[in-house]
């Protein structure tokens, strides 16, 4: 494994054994996911907030992006997270915690944005939906922030879910790439309906 494109292209980065812990995305399915947004990374701020090995925050780093959070649960994960940082040189431009999903968004929740959030959540938990509201609900997204979701289901038919505009899906086998924008105004709207 190893990064695509930018700053620290071809820098080889290390993954735990197994997929128990983390599940890297495969490089054909990165590959087309950065092809998709490859001139909105310039000088964003990412979330990875599953964030296994780091290296779709990293690759976003490499290609432009200012800084990046990285999020992960597992400790084995973190260390192997500091080790890519470092060999990609870019980490300084990383803040690495271990710490689980909703105890993020609750400490982040008014005090920081984001405008490229990358989720990944286990396959074998089926939190998705679960995942996206609160990411929606958790006030960290700056107007028309992307939203890029890996899963093993096809969840969304081409709609708009939870204040995010439906933007694109890609398929690769058995892994779905779906992509929203979040605006501010339609969540006004939105909210304008409900209180009439």
């Amino acid at each position: 494994m190893r990064i695509i494109a930018g700053k620290a292209n071809r820098k080889a980065l290390v993954t735990l054994p197994g997929e128990e812990i983390t599940r890297p995305t495969i490089e054909r399915v990165k590959e087309g996911m950065f092809s998709a947004i490859q001139f909105e990374i310039q000088g964003r701020r990412v979330l990875d907030l599953f964030s296994g090995c780091g290296q779709i925050a990293l690759e976003a780093l490499s290609r432009g992006a200012e800084n990046a959070v990285m999020i992960d649960s597992s400790v084995e994960a973190v260390e192997i997270l500091k080790q890519n940082a470092k060999s990609t040189g870019l980490m300084k431009q990383c803040r690495i915690s271990r710490m689980d999903y909703s105890e993020f968004l609750k400490g982040a929740s008014g005090k920081e944005k984001f405008d490229l959030v990358f989720l990944d959540p286990p396959y074998s938990k089926d939190m998705k939906n679960e995942i996206l509201k609160k990411v929606t609900r958790a006030d960290i997204l700056n107007d028309g922030a992307i939203v890029v979701c890996e899963t093993n289901v096809d969840f969304c038919n081409d709609e708009d879910l939870y204040n995010l505009t439906f933007r694109k899906k890609y398929s690769y086998g058995k892994v779905f790439i779906t992509m929203f924008n979040y605006f501010e105004n339609k969540l006004q709207e939105n909210a304008g309906e409900e209180n009439e």
